[in-house]
């Protein structure tokens, strides 16, 4: 366990890379694939809404990064909308299981028509997907639409989702936001993805 974490903790990508392929956890976002590394967070620099998505998880690592203009291009491409900042913060949460360190998800913040949205991520195939999102204040019904959603999908209200309540600025808002986020976190943290 003492060399998992410190490869985690590591510098270079590699010993990222590598701490996440020893975790043996396919249900778990893989490692970033730019040369920026991990920060584990302090306590107070993880957002109680990001715990609350992972009250198993033992720690929560913030990973910062910066996206490249390309990056920014192809998610305003994708997503018919840019990333609304360059800095780019995700959440990476582990627990510890039979004497290992695993990746249990990953979970990022944005922000739509004045709701704090939290969006948590599984890895299926090395590929994120959607397994949660919360926003206070927002229908659940609205929210459970995006479960299991990849960025290959479709986010458009009235078509492949409903409003389930949510007056039409704000499910509209939060849509492209969610749909923004999943192509940044494929960008940063998917596979090479094959279609």
């Amino acid at each position: 366990m003492k060399t998992i974490l410190t490869l985690v903790l590591a510098s270079s990508l590699a010993g990222f890379a590598a701490a996440c392929a020893t975790s043996e956890n396919t249900n778990s976002v893989p490692a970033a694939n730019t040369a920026s590394a991990p920060k584990t967070a302090a306590k107070d620099d993880v957002p109680p809404s990001v715990h609350a998505v992972f009250p198993d998880a033992q720690s929560i690592t913030k990973d910062h990064k910066d996206l490249t203009p390309a990056q920014i291009a192809a998610s305003q491409k994708e997503a018919g909308a840019k990333p609304p900042d360059t800095d780019h913060h995700a959440y990476l949460a582990f627990a510890t299981s039979g004497g290992a360190r695993k990746q249990i998800g990953a979970a990022s913040e944005v922000s739509a028509n004045g709701k704090h949205v939290v969006i948590a991520y599984e890895s299926r195939n090395g590929l994120p997907y959607i397994k949660e999102v919360r926003a206070d204040g927002v229908a659940q019904a609205y929210l459970d639409q995006f479960k299991g959603k990849s960025h290959d999908d479709k986010y458009q209200i009235g078509q492949d989702l409903k409003a389930q309540g949510v007056d039409d600025a704000t499910s509209k808002a939060i849509a492209s936001a969610i749909h923004v986020d999943i192509m940044t976190m494929q960008t940063l943290y998917g596979a090479a993805d094959k279609h």
